[in-house]
């Protein structure tokens, strides 16, 4: 299981994890119902005189095996669709239980299994267990597959007290240990759930903070590197355009070294929410590069209405400058590269870059406090 493979939302992470639960450990077991009925009715005193039953039989737990093999997880893993998944494969398994419990009451019931009977119960214990054990997500649902092995069979046997008590009485016993060993696994299964969505989040925390500027609590380099070749790649399949922002805040070694780097960080944060005022889209990816380097990734936006963007913050940056919280209000400027996304010039997403980023170094060769666009 990779990274990519887990819900991004943690509240789908429980559901998710129930289901993905559920088709595995479903997969083993099918199989051996099949091949305890087959057992049962072919060790019976006159399988041959039970054909048409035995068949049948045999073609309804074949039946529910390959109902529980081609049942695949949904391609989507919204939390709806999941539900949906483990409800309708719960069915499965609650249809299997009845079936199973009708053929070990059966067996119970018809002398022609007498020689059999022992598979049919001792199939029943197995069956039952593995659901105390192997099924512990929804407790009820748990408790409802072991009465619906188990109780037919009882019932039967109840019926022939005086011959069968010591059997009844042992399998009422053992009935008794597996609902409170269905109940512990209930807890344990969802004790360890919620220590993994806890480890789950912990993790999307920590993936967090290190893709996050502490300073400006923008997306950092690292943010940068893996999402802007993401993002190219998807216009490049998809053919929508992808504007990039380059900006760079004009001597800006000067203020570290007039007013000191605590008043440069103050600027450096001042100067992020600024950009979140211009550039306030969701779609918009917001990130410093480094230093005083900073961009701007908008997907699904056109060179020209990009540049508007980008022109609206330039003269609001040049008009205002920057109010520094505790310090005087500093004026500011900075230079700017813009370019589009154009598959005839950008073999790569570096290439990419690499345009918009010789603009950037054009605007500030030309004198900065202007916008330049990538050619």
């Amino acid at each position: 299981m990779t990274n990519a493979d887990l819900p991004r939302l943690t509240h789908t992470f429980a559901i998710w994890r129930e289901a993905q639960d559920t088709r595995i450990r479903t997969r083993l077991g099918g199989i051996y119902y099949l091949l305890a009925w087959l057992l049962t009715w072919l060790f019976s005193r006159a399988p041959g005189e039970m054909a048409l039953s035995g068949v049948a039989l045999t073609l309804f737990f074949c039946a529910m095996l390959g109902l529980r093999l081609v049942h695949k997880l949904p391609a989507h893993h919204g939390e709806a669709e999941l539900r949906g998944w483990v409800d309708r494969h719960w069915s499965l398994i609650l249809i299997t239980s009845l079936g199973w419990g009708l053929v070990h009451a059966w067996a119970w019931s018809d002398l022609q299994f007498e020689p059999s009977r022992l598979i049919a119960t001792l199939s029943t214990v197995a069956f039952s267990t593995a659901m105390a054990f192997n099924f512990p997500m929804r407790k009820a649902r748990g408790i409802g597959a072991i009465l619906l092995l188990y109780l037919p069979g009882l019932v039967v046997l109840g019926l022939q007290w005086q011959s069968q008590s010591a059997i009844l009485i042992t399998l009422a016993f053992y009935l008794s240990y597996l609902l409170l060993a269905l109940n512990r696994s209930h807890r344990e299964y969802h004790a360890t759930l919620t220590l993994e969505q806890q480890l789950l989040d912990q993790r999307e925390r920590y993936d967090l903070l290190s893709r996050t500027d502490s300073l400006t609590q923008l997306g950092n380099r690292l943010q940068f590197n893996s999402l802007f070749p993401a993002m190219v790649a998807s216009v490049q399949r998809q053919g929508s355009p992808l504007s990039l922002v380059l900006l760079d805040i004009d001597f800006f070694k000067r203020i570290n070294d007039e007013y000191g780097h605590a008043v440069g960080d103050l600027c450096l944060h001042a100067f992020a929410e600024r950009m979140r005022l211009v550039f306030r889209r969701d779609s918009d990816a917001l990130l410093r590069l480094g230093g005083e380097e900073f961009g701007v990734l908008m997907i699904d936006t056109p060179l020209e209405q990009a540049r508007e963007l980008a022109e609206v913050f330039l003269r609001d940056l040049d008009s205002n400058g920057l109010d520094i919280p505790g310090q005087r209000h500093l004026p500011l400027t900075a230079s700017l590269g813009l370019g589009s996304y154009d598959a005839a010039q950008d073999a790569s997403a570096e290439a990419f870059f690499k345009r918009v980023d010789d603009a950037l170094y054009r605007a500030k060769e030309q004198g900065r406090d202007r916008l330049v666009m990538a050619i």
